[in-house]
């Protein structure tokens, strides 16, 4: 059962800065900043051997901030504490599923998740990015489709291609063949009834011990600012989704990212491959330092409301 202490590891001081945060939750800091060049976007078996041992004894069911989204992947780390049977439900506004390295990254994540047995279903949603559009979406993991095992419902995007790939059959998407290629319905949740839908997706989950990862670029700029593009939820409808899990799952653990830190790595080729895959211009770096951190910490706080309630 998740705990109502928080368990910061802290990367980037993107959360050490949110003093009312702080004051208000019993919290364990764990130093990170160490290792947070080198784990910035992906990390290697040597930086990922040495996060696990940091983290090793510390609270696994407390709620866990990550900091940047450039940290998502350590979310498949504090999976590997958890050997019985799990959901998985992931709020996030791109699937990081691509089948290309790095084998962990944010991007990829997702795909070593799905390698461990105990996890018998993984939900994305709110995915809306380019990442599932024509072309991207050809190195996207789509054989995880396969017996449901992972269902992706955007909030809203538009019908995508692929070409030559074999895509199994998925609640989550209708697929229309033709000659050389298939096309890709969504199952998008706007327009929808949320909690109707919801509910009866919830119902149907294999496990119901369930762990939730939350990556803040779901969401409106109006919630959140954060290193990644601009998502589409409406902290209202975030907030109401996970009172609904709340109510029908057992919920073991809990991450957030997708706080704001400026970006800063180690290496040559991450510092290029970190400058093209993030998106240019984002809006966030015209505000000031202090306005980001208050916006992202009030939408913390009411995430941490509805869970410790």
């Amino acid at each position: 059962m998740l705990t109502k202490s928080i368990r910061i590891l802290n990367f980037d001081d993107s959360i050490t800065k949110q003093k009312n945060l702080l004051s208000q939750y019993e919290n364990q800091v764990l130093d990170l900043k160490d290792l947070g060049m080198q784990t910035r976007c992906w990390v290697n078996f040597n930086s990922r051997s040495l996060i696990q041992k940091r983290i090793q004894n510390s609270p696994k069911n407390a709620i866990t901030f990550l900091g940047s989204g450039d940290f998502h992947h350590v979310t498949e780390l504090l999976l590997t504490q958890f050997d019985e049977p799990l959901s998985v439900i992931t709020f996030d506004f791109h699937p990081d599923w691509d089948t290309l390295p790095p084998r962990f990254g944010c991007g990829s994540w997702v795909n070593e998740v799905l390698k461990r047995k105990n996890i018998l279903q993984f939900i994305l949603l709110g995915v809306s990015s380019a990442d599932i559009s024509t072309f991207k979406i050809q190195s996207g993991n789509l054989a995880s489709f396969k017996n449901d095992r992972l269902q992706l419902y955007p909030y809203s995007h538009q019908t995508s291609l692929t070409f030559l790939k074999k895509i199994p059959k998925n609640a989550s998407v209708k697929i229309e063949k033709g000659l050389f290629f298939k096309r890709i319905y969504w199952n998008e949740l706007k327009n929808k009834n949320l909690e109707v839908f919801f509910q009866n997706l919830l119902k149907r989950m294999p496990a119901k011990k369930v762990y939730v990862s939350i990556d803040k670029d779901c969401l409106r700029n109006d919630y959140a600012l954060t290193n990644w593009e601009e998502g589409k939820f409406s902290l209202e409808e975030l907030l109401c989704l996970l009172k609904l899990i709340r109510q029908n799952l057992d919920i073991v653990g809990l991450d957030i990212t997708g706080d704001y830190s400026p970006i800063s790595v180690k290496g040559i080729f991450k510092k290029i491959a970190s400058y093209l895959d993030h998106p240019k211009g984002i809006e966030v770096n015209t505000f000031p330092e202090s306005f980001i951190t208050g916006r992202n910490e009030d939408t913390n706080l009411k995430i941490l409301e509805i869970l410790t309630s």
